[in-house]
Parts: C-alpha cells; structure tokens; sequence
C-alpha cells in the first residue's frame, strides 16, 4: 500500500499550511510533486524510499489540500522561491536543519530554487524531468509552442484560462497523460478530488503566472553569478519532451559543478511510469 505507516498532518508552515505524509527513518528526504498532481504521485517510490530515509511529502502551497495563499499582482506568492519557503519551514519544524530533496515536474523547479536560495540546506538535489525554467522560455521554439502549448495558457491572466478550464478540468489537466493508465488508482482520484475545487485550479494557473515572469526573473539574476553547490542528479524520461528537445546535463551544468544524471525508459511522469527504475537511481544518488 502507498505510504503504509506514513503519519498524515496539516503542518503550518507560516505562510501556508500544508498535507503532509512523512514516515521511515534515517537521512531526511523531501519529496516535491508536479503539476497537475499532489504528494500522492510518490506513493509507488515512498515506502521503500522510507526504509532508507525519513521521507517527507507535502502537497505544494495551491495544490491538493494544502492552503492558498492569496494572490498578489506579482504572483510572488506561488513562485518557486516562496513554495521553497514553505520546504524549508516545513523540514525544519520536523527538527530537520538539513536535507535531500528530489522533485519532479513543478516540485523539480521548487528544489532547485530551494538549493539556489538556500544552499546551506541543501546535502543533495534531484531533479525529474525538467529544465531550468528560465532556459525552457529563452528555448522555446515551435516544438514547444504545439506541444507544451499549456505553459503559456496557463500563464494568461485571471480569469480566462480558470473559465475555459472550468469546463473540464480533469480533461484538461491529464490531457497528455495517455489515460492516466499508470497512475495508482487512489492517487489518480486524490488528483481529481483536488481539481474539481475551483480555488486549486487557480492556484495551479497562479504557479504558472509565477513561472512566466516572477521566476524567470529569479533564473535570470542568478545566471553566470551563483551556481547549486549541492551535488545534482538529473533525472529525464527517454519518450519525454525533456530528452528529445534538449541535452538535459550540459544544460544542468551550467547551474551546478557536480551534475550526473540517466534518461529513463518512461514518459514524464517517471516516478509513475517505472518506479522502480526510478528508486534505483534515487537509493544510488542519495545513499
């Protein structure tokens, strides 16, 4: 069973309150979901993850059934340095100072905001099936446009794309994911439960307001000026968009001195898709 002998809490962590799962014992480690997901998307990994470290798996601030903090005209609020925030608040009120952390999708670019901004708590850093966000709008070319058409959709200002997602929400959100096939059946309705309420949709198109401006500004000032000293592993999925469209460790190592990393034989949503390859790299990296 998924996260069997995990404890559920509602932690506040100042600015937001977040569900979290944590169990297992050892070296801490958190664990950062993606769009359009909840903790729930680490369920197949977790508990064997657990009996090597302490695993800790929030919702995100706007997803799931953590808080949503209200939104400014900025989008700081649902930027990945203040969801990075609310990751280091939560460790720390579990009495850990320091950490791992892997994230996949949104949660990837929360971590390594998190190790930018925060290097001293940061011990090692993995990253799912992403790039820097500032090099995926300076890269985006047509491929990018047709295909990952949704980054910009998102990103438009309130309300027009949460009335046009009002329809079908769940539709919407899952549309590339091949019917959702692979995805346990108790985290697939945790999925649906959160999307049908209104105030996480928003929250969602918020986190990509937020990416469009607020957190490729943060990419661009520290481009060339500060790299994550953590050690990085770089985690991609063979038949996803990441792996066709780019060199993924030439890319991470202009961000860190010590990156390594493997495609996968999977999609995007490789913690999913193949588990156990995916705890294999994961137990190897962080052990």
């Amino acid at each position: 069973m998924a996260f069997e002998g995990f404890q559920l809490s509602r932690i506040d962590v100042g600015e937001a309150t977040l569900r979290v799962r944590h169990g297992g014992s050892g070296p801490p480690l958190l664990l950062l979901h993606g769009y359009p997901e909840t903790h729930m998307m680490w369920g197949k990994v977790a508990g064997d993850l657990a009996r090597d470290f302490t695993v800790v798996a929030p919702d995100l601030r706007g997803y799931g059934e953590s808080s949503k903090p209200k939104t400014t005209d900025d989008h700081e609020p649902y930027s990945k340095r203040a969801m990075a925030r609310d990751a280091v608040a939560l460790m720390a009120g579990l009495g850990f100072e320091t950490f791992n952390l892997a994230g996949h999708d949104r949660g990837g670019r929360v971590a390594y905001r998190l190790a930018l901004d925060r290097p001293e708590v940061v011990r090692k850093l993995s990253v799912l099936d992403i790039i820097p966000t500032a090099d995926v709008w300076r890269l985006a070319d047509r491929r990018f446009a047709l295909a990952y058409w949704h980054w910009s959709f998102l990103a438009q200002a309130h309300p027009f794309p949460e009335h046009f997602i009002a329809a079908d929400p769940v539709n919407f959100a899952f549309r590339i994911a091949q019917g959702a096939r692979y995805f346990d059946p108790h985290a697939y309705a945790d999925y649906v439960k959160a999307l049908g309420d209104p105030a996480v949709v928003h929250a969602m198109c918020e986190d990509y307001r937020a990416g469009a401006r607020y957190d490729v500004a943060a990419d661009e000032a520290d481009r060339g000026v500060r790299k994550i000293a953590a050690p990085v592993q770089v985690l991609w999925g063979s038949r996803g968009a990441v792996g066709a469209w780019y060199d993924p460790l030439a890319i991470w190592r202009d961000w860190a001195g010590d990156v390594t990393g493997q495609a996968i034989d999977a999609g995007h949503f490789i913690p999913e898709e193949r588990p156990a390859e995916t705890l294999a790299a994961l137990r190897a990296f962080f052990l």
